[in-house]
């Protein structure tokens, strides 16, 4: 979609989206076009800069035009007196980001649910609702695919390992073939012959990361070493830590073999629960809490009339998206799994990471207008909550 005019077809999609919306309760919202760049390149890092539109104002300030708007509502939200209190918005607007070959400017619409304690409801309700939104286009023929982060953190918390391998697999559960990668190379650090810096690189591994941070840019202080390539002593030494400790084969075996059994859990949600809990119990690991919340998310889907057994629940399913930290999912069109409808997920760390002084929890999905306007029927007057 280019250029500033809306189709008389895409903008009656427009308005059955909005109506299906506001029926839910959720309010319109519309953040500015141009956004502060910092919460972008923060919360998704550098790689994303080669996709944004970028500008700088006359104080040096970096903006953008918005690439995305669950974290321009957010932060709308965050400056408002109804800040941590319950509040829900709906969206509909042009969102601008370089994606080779596709039109770079396209409407993204969507929904965002701030502040909600029961958080297993509210889950639920908002799957409900890009249910109903994809059944006003005469969508109802769909795939539901589910994940739950939460989850996979809480696998590895359980694991106690050490703090940077910890980091290193949450931050890279949304991303495939990262993770894979890094389970390769566990394998093969884990068998790997021991060498005569192990015990140190160990060491550094199970220490205090800003201690250890610390004592490595003192000793490459120490050993004269400046900046190198436009990085600083700090970076460089925060990197070989990493890495040093990555190699160092400090992941025990069984860890190992826990974490890919975990990741091969699939099939419907009940299914999943009774999977969960069979691993926990043989391994001993304490996950309850996170069976529990994906448990009573299931309950209250079943409640909003969503049938369950035919969701299909993925313990290594992601996103791509960093700063989601509990429920995932995609709905696509039967036969058409490569491009979802609609995608969304719990965000509850992202609120302080935007500067909340404390912890606000968030959900919301957004639909892919371009994809519902090609696929879909057309916007159709009866809506249901249930969709199969």
């Amino acid at each position: 979609m280019t250029g500033t005019a809306i189709s008389t077809a895409t903008a009656a999609w427009a308005d059955a989206l909005l109506a299906s919306f506001a029926q839910a309760g959720y309010e319109r919202a519309e953040p500015a076009i141009l956004q502060p760049a910092e919460p972008f390149l923060d919360l998704s890092g550098e790689d994303i800069r080669k996709s944004l539109y970028l500008t700088t104002d006359a104080s040096g300030e970096e903006l953008c035009l918005r690439p995305d708007l669950t974290i321009p509502v957010a932060r709308d939200y965050l400056a408002s007196q109804r800040a941590g209190e319950p509040a829900g918005f709906s969206y509909l607007g042009r969102v601008f980001r370089y994606r080779g070959g596709r039109p770079s400017e396209f409407l993204q619409a969507g929904i965002e649910s701030f502040g909600r304690q029961d958080r297993a409801a509210a889950d639920a309700e908002i799957l409900a609702v890009a249910l109903e939104a994809t059944a006003a286009f005469g969508m109802r023929e769909v795939e539901i695919r589910t994940g739950d982060v939460a989850l996979f953190n809480a696998l590895i918390d359980a694991l106690d390992l050490y703090p940077v391998w910890r980091r290193r697999l949450i931050k890279d559960f949304n991303r495939k073939v990262s993770l894979e990668q890094d389970l390769e190379r566990l394998t093969l650090a884990t068998g790997a012959t021991r060498n005569e810096y192990e015990g140190v690189l160990a060491a550094l591994a199970g220490s205090d990361r800003k201690a250890a941070l610390a004592l490595v840019t003192d000793l490459m202080s120490i050993a004269g070493t400046t900046n190198v390539g436009g990085r600083t002593v700090s970076e460089i030494a925060d990197r070989f830590l990493e890495q040093s400790t990555l190699t160092s084969g400090a992941l025990p075996h069984n860890a190992l073999n826990l974490i890919k059994r975990f990741l091969a859990i699939s099939g419907d949600p009940d299914e999943v629960v009774a999977q969960l809990r069979a691993l926990a119990r043989e391994a001993k690991l304490e996950i309850t809490a996170a069976i529990d919340q994906l448990e009573a998310r299931i309950g209250f889907m079943a409640a909003r009339g969503i049938d369950v057994r035919s969701l299909r629940f993925s313990t290594s399913f992601g996103r791509g998206v960093d700063y989601y930290t509990g429920f995932e999912f995609e709905v696509h069109a039967k036969g058409n799994g490569s491009e979802p409808l609609v995608a969304g997920g719990r965000y509850d760390g992202l609120m302080t990471r935007l500067g909340s002084a404390t912890p606000i929890p968030a959900v919301g999905f957004a639909v892919w207008v371009e994809t519902l306007t090609r696929i879909g029927r057309g916007p159709v007057e009866s809506r249901s909550a249930r969709t199969s």
